[in-house]
């Protein structure tokens, strides 16, 4: 479905590189070769790696104040195994039995089943099937983090745990009202790990944007750029406006107004219908993109397609 909007974009760009420039650029922003170089090629961090670079190596996720244990009925049978129960809970939860769900997902939690963990904390992080609850929620990560944190990237269970750092890193970042106070550097920390143990893009994005707005970490445009692009290349499209706005402005980085267009168009086509944002600042940046930009714009979008398809 996206490609199919990205070759309709491809075409409305052609019509567009015909015409003139709606709004002429006033001089201010930085030239093509102005700003600091962004590299060309960045490579992502060894998956598995634990090297943070100068971040504090993760030594535990801190804990927020105690939870009340859930208090559920009695079941006459369980599933015999805790992977069935992880499998039936899920099952239960589709159909909108919440309270065996709950069950038997507890009793797979239990007994140690990673999958089980992580589906009662996005139950409670998501109202899914029960009350929102984040301070429960962040208990159900944070056990999911400490029992199993640093399990190698290429395990089954490593989307649970990649998920569940950046959940947690969100929670820092903006803490639970009575339960956690916010503390942006342990967000980043949550991140960092995330983004470069387990390469995950949503985390990528998070830390990007973090080092983007000075948030917890100095600001600084080269490190937000890395960590956008890594995230970008992975088909986060909020990854993809915030670098392509970067590039086609030129802000604190080497102009590259065509591939900033780019990143804008493909982020365009994936937004959802409240990111009104990024589909300004695509708006906004054709407008003012020249016959040239918008051309090389269109070719970096055939290439783009084209390695899709491949």
């Amino acid at each position: 479905m996206r490609i199919s909007r990205l070759i309709g974009s491809l075409a409305l760009l052609g019509v567009a590189v015909g015409l003139s420039p709606a709004i002429s650029f006033d001089g201010t922003r930085a030239p093509e070769a102005g700003g600091v170089p962004l590299p060309e090629n960045i490579a992502s961090p060894a998956a598995g790696s634990t090297s943070l670079g100068t971040a504090t190596p993760l030594a535990g996720v801190p804990s927020a104040s105690p939870v009340a244990p859930l208090t559920l009925p009695p079941r006459a049978a369980m599933p015999p195994t805790p992977l069935e129960a992880l499998r039936s809970g899920t099952q239960a939860l589709r159909q909108g039995k919440t309270e065996q769900a709950l069950m038997e997902l507890e009793y797979a939690a239990e007994q140690g089943v990673p999958g089980a963990i992580w589906k009662l904390g996005r139950m409670y992080a998501d109202g899914d099937g029960v009350e929102l609850n984040k301070a429960r929620a962040y208990d159900y990560f944070r056990r999911l983090t400490t029992m199993h944190g640093d399990d190698s990237a290429g395990t089954p269970n490593f989307r649970y745990l990649a998920n569940a750092f950046v959940t947690l890193g969100l929670y820092h970042l903006e803490g639970i009202p009575g339960t956690l106070k916010a503390d942006p550097n342990v967000a980043r920390e949550m991140f960092r790990y995330a983004a470069a143990y387990f390469a995950d893009p949503e985390a990528q994005y998070q830390l990007g944007r973090m080092y983007l707005l000075g948030k917890g970490a100095s600001k600084d445009a080269i490190q937000a750029a890395r960590w956008l692009r890594l995230s970008a290349n992975k088909g986060d499209h909020r990854a993809q406006a915030m670098l392509g706005s970067m590039l086609f402005k030129g802000e604190e980085v080497s102009r590259q107004a065509a591939l900033g267009l780019f990143w804008l168009i493909v982020a365009k086509d994936g937004a959802k219908p409240d990111e009104t944002w990024i589909t300004d600042m695509y708006a906004s940046a054709l407008a003012q993109a020249n016959e040239t930009e918008r051309a090389m714009a269109r070719k970096y979008l055939e290439d783009w397609l084209k390695s899709r398809r491949e």
